[in-house]
């Protein structure tokens, strides 16, 4: 399996697995994913079978300390020499799950963040998923203040 980053030309297939993967309410609109593709398609992780998108993890930089809705929706604040990896959505196609294939692209986002000098990086989940990340070192840091989607998140961070 190939891992890259983005481009724009990415745009349709980032959008159409992003639909597959979450729920109506979660899901970022393609709009959404064009704005960050012009932000910070360096921060895109994709995964190739083939020529098919089957996963990719996405998020921007910056020195903010906790991730919050407005990062969500304001791909402008990302800043390229921020102390902090946000990742903001890990998306599997169906298929292609219970295969490693997340876990390839989590572990590639944090070489890649500690290549970078970052501090570490920071997800919210579902609580369901809390065991998950922790196998890769993120720390529960509690209940998030976020309601993106109108579902209980909790924050998670990686230090390095």
């Amino acid at each position: 399996m190939l891992i890259r980053t983005a481009t724009l030309q990415d745009l349709d297939s980032i959008a159409s697995v992003e639909s597959e993967c979450f729920p109506p309410a979660e899901a970022a609109s393609r709009e959404r994913f064009e704005d960050r593709l012009k932000h910070y398609p360096t921060h895109f992780w994709l995964m190739f079978d083939d020529e098919k998108l089957i996963a990719f993890l996405d998020g921007f930089v910056t020195d903010e300390q906790d991730l919050t809705d407005e990062m969500f929706a304001r791909a402008e604040l990302h800043n390229e020499s921020g102390k902090w990896q946000m990742l903001f959505g890990l998306n599997t196609l169906p298929e292609y799950r219970n295969r490693g294939c997340a876990g390839e692209l989590i572990n590639r986002a944090i070489k890649d963040s500690r290549e970078q000098g970052r501090l570490g990086l920071v997800l919210t989940c579902k609580e369901r998923l809390i065991h998950y990340y922790a196998k890769f070192g993120f720390v529960n840091e509690g209940m998030s203040e976020s309601n993106h989607g109108g579902a209980v998140w909790y924050q998670m961070r990686l230090t390095f």
